[in-house]
């Protein structure tokens, strides 16, 4: 987890074995119903250390006169005793677990949603996802499977051997030289398998990423053709868990016989030396039948602690994973002022910034957006626009510079209110899985009257189509909005930022991947929406641009011209061959 954890394996132990407790205990755990929980278990298997003694008793003594009524109601009565301690602990141990587990999720869901877009930069979604469910989930199984397993384990085995010893110190001794044998052959092997468990761990989350990429991508395999080469990296994992599979069959294989070889001679030893004391006068055969019982209390227990080992092992690395997310730095979406005054011009002013702090993709950006008027962004691919985009969402802050509304830099303003400020409408409107209704008020802290929302898909001109559909605002649009067309996304996402009202709005050229028809509406669409707003777009088409109050031209991350589309005709070569380009390109496309 951390680099001074890995000075010896325990300091490693005892750090991870902090780190998992102090992650229990920020999950507020129902300690009361822990203890209970705890208690009866206790009680359960002190209940079950009496029980060979009973017996013993019952043996020894055993005439049909003996058995008298309050005997066997008082053995029938241990043993109801026992089964429903045993019961309501096992409940009260699952509602604890999962009271936990919903206690770790509440956290990592609140986190998730608060960490910076920089945080999903650097690490897979399908990650994360298996930090929220199978991280968990593993550490609930400790606590609800094994945990008591454990504890009344030790109690088991510790007390079956005092009463053995006690019973016949001698016959005990010989019977448990068997097991420094046993564990010297078992040992190996168990950290043998849980090596193999490991592996297996990891090339199960490997298969399980491949599935994901390649199902959540289905139509671009299909459309590229990749069916066999997506087969043959699936098949190579099946092949991997296979083998994984396969070694881990090879030591139960051992492990199997040598534990039925060990319960045998341990049987032998039992009843050969056992049969021996008894015919010699030195145990009654009560004795030698209790001996058998309490033979099963410690070997049964030993099988469980093995386990809470093993999944305590896997609960330490999801604890580590787990703090990983917890500790990340996160955004504060409340701190800061309250945007009161949007309608003010904004500046950015010798901005810097790069996502790798070595390779600036803007290096040292300074302009002015005018209140209530249109700035376009051109340039060649990779030249930072879509960057500057994330800066005035404040997604990253710049390493240098500064971005101000007015006279106040914006970090003055809390995340929640500057972004309220702001509509995004990008090339590829994202929609969530839902309905239409869904999707234009989504973000919406308030009730959307119908009147509202009807005004908002007018003047998107989303209206239209949306009446032609069997179920209207209540259709459903697939996932990621996969049962409407380009242009029918783009005005549900203006129809969206319409809603919300914003004083800044953004558009990636919203119209650059429609086909001519949806663009002529979008564009009419988007007309409505940039009314009195201060507007930045960026801009591939020249109709967006020569309309435009100002244009700024971006070049590997820096400024080389700024004005009216007529003054860079004139004086800047690149924004000339741009505005030729679009000029044939429209030529071509009103040809076809």
């Amino acid at each position: 987890m951390r680099d001074h954890h890995r000075n010896t394996s325990n300091t490693v132990k005892s750090t991870d074995w902090r780190a998992f407790l102090h992650l229990i205990r920020q999950s507020e755990p129902p300690k009361l119903i822990l203890g209970i929980a705890l208690a009866l278990s206790i009680i359960s298997t002190l209940v079950g250390l009496v029980i060979p003694l009973f017996t013993k008793n019952v043996v020894d003594s055993f005439t049909i006169s003996s058995l008298s009524t309050g005997k066997i109601v008082g053995m029938a009565g241990a043993f109801v005793a026992q089964a429903i301690a045993s019961g309501i602990s096992v409940y009260l141990l699952n509602y604890a677990g999962h009271h936990i587990v919903a206690g770790i999720r509440d956290r990592l869901w609140k986190k998730l949603l608060v960490l910076p877009v920089s945080f999903y930069d650097q690490n897979k979604t399908g990650d994360t996802v298996s930090r929220m469910t199978n991280d968990t989930s593993v550490i609930k199984g400790l606590i609800t499977e094994h945990m008591t397993g454990f504890v009344t384990g030790i109690i088991s085995i510790i007390g079956s051997i005092a009463v053995l010893m006690y019973m016949d110190w001698k016959m005990t001794l010989i019977m448990f030289s068997v097991f420094p044998i046993a564990f010297l052959i078992l040992f190996p092997l168990g950290r043998q398998m849980y090596k193999v468990s490991k592996g297996m761990q990891g090339e199960t989350a490997s298969f399980t990423s491949t599935l994901t990429r390649v199902l959540s991508e289905i139509r671009l395999v299909k459309a590229a053709n990749a069916e066999p080469v997506e087969y043959k990296e699936g098949s190579l994992g099946i092949r991997s868990l296979f083998r994984f599979g396969l070694k881990e069959g090879k030591i139960q294989a051992m492990m199997a016989p040598l534990i039925s070889f060990v319960m045998l001679m341990l049987l032998v030893v039992l009843f050969g030396y056992g049969g021996m004391r008894v015919s010699s006068g030195a145990i009654t055969a009560g004795q030698l039948v209790a001996f058998m019982l309490y033979l099963f209390q410690i070997v049964m227990p030993i099988t469980q602690i093995t386990q809470f080992f093993n999944q305590a092992q896997k609960a330490m690395g999801a604890t580590e994973t787990i703090l990983d997310v917890l500790d990340h730095q996160e955004e504060d979406p409340y701190t800061g002022d309250t945007v009161t005054n949007a309608a003010q011009p904004i500046l950015l002013e010798n901005v810097i910034f790069g996502y790798k702090q070595e390779e600036p993709v803007l290096k040292g950006v300074s302009f002015t957006m005018d209140a209530g008027k249109v700035t376009a962004i051109v340039g060649p691919s990779g030249s930072g626009k879509t960057t500057l985009f994330a800066l005035l969402e404040r997604f990253y802050s710049p390493q240098a510079g500064s971005i101000r509304l007015g006279s106040d830099s914006v970090e003055r303003f809390s995340l929640e209110s500057w972004r309220s400020q702001i509509g995004y409408v990008s090339q590829e409107s994202p929609l969530i899985s839902g309905t239409i209704r869904d999707n234009i008020c989504y973000g919406m802290q308030r009730e959307v009257t119908p009147e509202e929302l009807e005004r908002a898909a007018r003047m998107a001109y989303a209206d239209v189509f949306i009446q032609e559909l069997a179920d209207g605002y209540d259709t459903q649009v697939g996932e990621r909005g996969i049962k409407l067309s380009g242009g029918q996304r783009q005005r549900i996402a203006i129809a969206r930022a319409l809603l919300r009202d914003p004083k800044i709005l953004m558009l990636d050229e919203a119209t650059s991947s429609l086909d001519s028809k949806s663009e002529i509406v979008v564009q009419q669409a988007l007309n409505n929406l940039m009314q009195g707003r201060t507007t930045l777009v960026i801009a591939h088409r020249l109709s967006t641009v020569v309309d435009a109050d100002q244009i700024i031209f971006l070049e590997k991350g820096r400024i080389t011209g700024s004005g009216t589309h007529e003054q860079l005709l004139d004086h800047h070569e690149l924004y000339r061959e741009f505005a030729e380009q679009q000029l044939q390109h429209q030529a071509s496309s009103a040809a076809h």
